[in-house]
């Protein structure tokens, strides 16, 4: 499956991008109104000729690029329809779904609870000056239902979405290039309906004279009509472009793809095919090293896919490589993350360990009935071979493993402290689950949810062309002459929407030979029966799962589970049929 994804991946950039961009230079490069967008999905792109289609259909000759190449015959060139725009073609500019994306959208892994206001930055001021919000009392204070700032933060009800601080040593760099975007900071109050309220948005500039003058900011609120209901339209347009990038470049590349990598290659060079612990793990490395070498020749090299489409452009594996230096193996856990973004506080009475601060935040919810799923399998299976923390110990391949894992793999980190010794079973179980956990769920819930909600590229624009124009402009007046199209001028290009689009639609597919969690491509993997056992429980309790996921998302008191948009979510339903589905989640990193 992945040589046959890099070879649609190549065909796609070499045939299918130059041909897009001799089409758009004959015809405005701008989406014109929303509705133009939509032409995308409900009338196709119309060629003028058959060159196009031809080139494709001689190229691309796969079932599963066919099918996502589908035309009307030989005059158009046409998506499927996200489903964030499927049942209510509006309801994704609303300020819920803004919010609720947060905790059940394709990105749901970097909202944390504010805990000082206003919001400070880890930046040094040496070299970057005062980098600390601007955000004040005067923004948010009237929209606390009641609550001061002091008692909004002691009840756990602010949050923030704060992609500041890793985007600022890189935005002026950023704007040289035809991407023009600020770093952003979004604050958020959870109502008692258990929705998120966005408060404020600040876009943030360096500062024209130099990084050590601090950055230039402004300051948002929420605004309906008129001037101020386009700017903050724009407003949450850049949230959601500094989102997209981080998204793509660490939460889903550099924290699963890159990160898993070491794991592999130590597996193969260091364990057994006979060893338990690399029949354990040999499902979850499915095709990842194929995807990844693909990625690093089409997708994130220098002039791909991501450059392209992207907003950081060439400084996104600069990027993504100095973010790495946060990276540590324990806070992968799903646990540890929820706690660690302020989201959850540990709790031994709790049924996995923790208490959720957000009830209704649905990647949270079932994220943690799968790891703990994950979890309860790793040590059934690890119990069987390891009896006592000595035979850990004393297992010369498995030191052999965890030693290269460290110091050749993750070698730069090498010297943490917080890496586990491998020296107890509970070292060996906490382990090989988040390793699990990494390359099955926690992918699955950053990937497959790409072309479902970031398909529609007004929801999850990934580049911004401009920023918010200066009063006395006709930009500026443009805003409230034609707000639509003022709107579409700043985020993505029609070439860059339909080459991100073509991007993610592949990404988001399900293969026909996928190997999903709770099962294995041969029953003979094994022939310990005791194995064989704890392996279909494992399966019994995740479909048990995907029933109480199906069954939450019917339950209307929970309304982060489909807000606004009507859009149930699904991405950690462990089951899937074949193609766009919007859930499933394969064993291993294979797309």
């Amino acid at each position: 499956m992945s040589d046959f994804v890099a070879y649609a991946l190549k065909s796609i950039f070499q045939f299918l991008a130059p041909e897009f961009e001799a089409l758009f230079d004959k015809t405005p490069e701008e989406f014109d109104s929303l509705e133009d967008v939509l032409q995308l999905y409900e009338g196709g792109i119309k060629v003028p000729n058959g060159s196009l289609l031809e080139k494709i259909s001689e190229h691309i000759p796969f079932e599963m690029i066919k099918e996502l190449l589908r035309s009307d015959g030989e005059t158009s060139f046409k998506f499927p329809l996200p489903q964030v725009i499927k049942e209510d073609k509006t309801a994704w500019r609303s300020d819920e779904e803004f919010g609720r994306e947060m905790l059940a959208g394709l990105n749901p892994v970097v909202i944390r609870r504010l805990e000082e206001f206003p919001p400070a930055s880890t930046l040094d001021p040496e070299l970057y000056g005062k980098q600390s919000s601007t955000i004040s009392e005067k923004h948010i204070a009237n929209s606390l239902d009641g609550f001061t700032i002091t008692e909004a933060i002691e009840k756990n009800k602010l949050f923030i979405l704060d992609h500041h601080d890793n985007l600022m040593p890189y935005l002026r760099r950023i704007n040289t290039t035809a991407a023009k975007t600020y770093a952003t900071r979004t604050i958020l109050f959870l109502k008692s309906d258990g929705t998120l309220k966005p408060l404020a948005i600040e876009l943030s500039l360096p500062h024209p004279n130099g990084d050590k003058f601090g950055a230039v900011s402004s300051v948002y609120t929420p605004a309906e009509d008129g001037i101020e209901g386009t700017v903050w339209q724009l407003a949450k347009a850049y949230v959601a472009v500094n989102d997209s990038g981080y998204h793509q470049l660490i939460c889903h590349w550099l924290y699963t793809h890159a990160a898993i990598e070491p794991f592999i290659i130590a597996t193969n060079r260091q364990l057994s095919v006979l060893h338990p612990i690399h029949k354990l793990l040999q499902p979850h490395f499915r095709d990842t090293m194929n995807v990844n070498a693909m990625a690093r020749q089409t997708l994130i090299n220098a002039g791909g896919f991501l450059e392209i489409t992207v907003f950081p452009g060439k400084y996104a594996l600069e990027m993504s490589s100095s973010i790495y230096k946060n990276w540590a193996f324990p806070d992968q856990g799903l646990p540890a993350d929820l706690v660690k973004r302020g989201v959850a506080i540990e709790d031994s009475s709790s049924p996995h360990g923790v208490r959720l601060l957000i009830e209704d935040y649905p990647f949270a919810v079932d994220g943690l009935e799968i790891w703990t799923a994950i979890k309860t399998w790793v040590e059934d299976y690890c119990s069987i071979y390891y009896k006592t923390d000595d035979m850990v110990q004393k297992d010369t391949e498995l030191q052999s493993w965890w030693k290269e894992v460290r110091e050749k793999g993750h070698g730069d980190k090498k010297d943490e402290p917080w890496w586990p010794k491998m020296q107890t079973r509970k070292e060996l179980i906490d382990s090989c689950t988040i390793i699990v956990w990494v390359a099955s769920a926690l992918h699955a819930a950053v990937n497959f949810g790409q072309y479902p909600y970031g398909g529609y590229l007004p929801n999850r624009p990934s580049t911004s062309r401009r920023f918010i124009p200066d009063k006395g402009t006709p930009e500026y007046d443009e805003l409230k002459t034609d707000p639509e199209k003022a709107f579409l001028k700043t985020i993505t290009s029609q070439l860059q929407s339909v080459l991100g689009i073509s991007l993610i639609e592949i990404l988001s597919r399900h293969s026909a030979d996928e190997v999903y969690l709770g099962q294995r491509d041969s029953p003979e993997w094994t022939t310990d029966t005791e194995a064989i056992k704890a392996f279909e429980m494992f399966g019994e309790r995740l479909v048990q799962i995907e029933n109480r996921i199906i069954e939450m998302n019917k339950d209307g008191r929970w309304k982060n589970r489909s807000g606004p948009v009507k859009m149930p979510y699904t991405l950690l339903c462990p089951s899937s049929d074949i193609g766009l589905t919007g859930r499933g989640i394969p064993n291993s990193i294979s797309m």
